[in-house]
């Protein structure tokens, strides 16, 4: 397929700034993959899709303060830096992206907090605006990443706001994040309350859990009209021998999966058999799925409503079916849904 294909109108004031009041009272599409039909809901009726003996794939990342505003030695320029992924936990190096870029070369050194505190000096350039950054700093880890996250802020996306708020601190998060490493938040995930786990566990439904740490790869613009030549950049996850036999269980008693989000479906496709059974793994995925994918395990997908020309709406599309998919955003836009991470949800099933 082609990136055009998944290019549409839309416009700033249908990007959500704000979540819903209530994380399970946000607005549902859903959409029947195997005949187009769409129905509007609210969120909390996602329970009424759900029986006894199914399972939901949730993704337990949780993101870190990525974003930094620092101070350029001796000219005192304003230069933001992007944290991506820690390199060497015992030599403070980090892989980075920095703006502006071409202000920055290897020797630099870059000053953080009120005080300047945390020291940072530039030791390599990978990529056009990435950087390695080594922090210099003498106390324990702990020490230093709390250092290092107290001069950070979360990385609400800028087309969300420029500034994160006091609300992103409870709401940029799923209620069940637990293993930080993610610089984007698993969005769908966002409308799980505690009271709709509840419902869920009384219903006897399953719930377990993944990890993927999700990187700027899912962001990255793509650059190629055919989309079998982008290549997206790798992420860590893992996925334990409970979470495989469950999924593995729940499929060959004939019940469904529920993929929440598309990181747990890119994920639960990474390690799987010929047998559609998924393994255990520990490692990196960089794999990329967009129409046409035959998928393997989940039967049905809970997802965010995504932007024009995203690697995430491929991905919905390869699940949902492209002109199904591609006419439910249709109709979201004409129905006044919002898009984006605060934006109203999507079940595919």
């Amino acid at each position: 397929m082609k990136l055009s294909q998944f290019n549409f109108p839309l416009t700033v004031e249908q990007i959500a700034k704000y979540p819903a009041k209530f994380r399970d009272e946000s607005r549902l599409m859903v959409l029947h993959k195997g005949t187009g039909e769409i129905e509007h809901k609210q969120f909390k009726d996602i329970i009424n899709y759900m029986s006894e003996g199914d399972t939901f794939v949730f993704n337990d990342t949780r993101v870190f303060k990525a974003r930094l505003y620092g101070n350029k030695e001796k000219t005192g320029a304003e230069i933001e830096v992007f944290l991506l992924r820690e390199l060497n936990r015992e030599q403070r190096l980090w892989d980075v992206l920095v703006d502006p870029a071409r202000k920055i070369r290897i020797g630099n050194k870059l000053y953080f907090g009120e005080d300047d505190s945390l020291v940072a000096e530039v030791i390599d350039n990978t990529t056009s605006r990435g950087r390695t950054l080594r922090f210099l700093y003498d106390g324990s880890y702990e020490e230093f990443r709390d250092a290092l996250f107290a001069v950070g802020e979360l990385p609400i996306p800028k087309w969300i706001r420029t500034k994160p708020e006091e609300i992103d601190n409870e709401r940029f998060h799923t209620i069940y994040a637990r293993n930080e490493g993610a610089v984007a938040t698993p969005a769908a995930g966002l409308h799980f309350s505690r009271e709709l786990f509840k419902r869920m566990e009384i219903r006897d439904v399953n719930t377990t859990f993944l990890t993927l740490h999700m990187g700027l790869g899912h962001f990255r613009k793509v650059d190629v009209e055919d989309l079998s030549k982008h290549k997206m950049d790798s992420e860590q996850m893992i996925i334990t021998e409970e979470t495989a036999n469950l999924i593995n269980a729940t499929k060959a008693a004939g019940h469904k999966v529920f993929a929440v989000g598309i990181t747990v479906n890119r994920a639960l496709e990474t390690p799987v058999t010929t047998k559609g059974e998924v393994k255990p793994y520990v490692g990196w995925t960089n794999k990329f799925i967009f129409p046409p994918y035959q998928f393997s395990v989940a039967d049905a997908l809970v997802t965010n409503f995504h932007m024009p020309l995203s690697t995430m709406l491929m991905s919905v599309a390869a699940f949902g079916g492209f002109e199904h998919v591609m006419n439910a955003y249709k109709v979201a836009l004409e129905e006044g849904y919002q898009f984006g991470t605060y934006g109203d949800a999507m079940l595919i099933i």
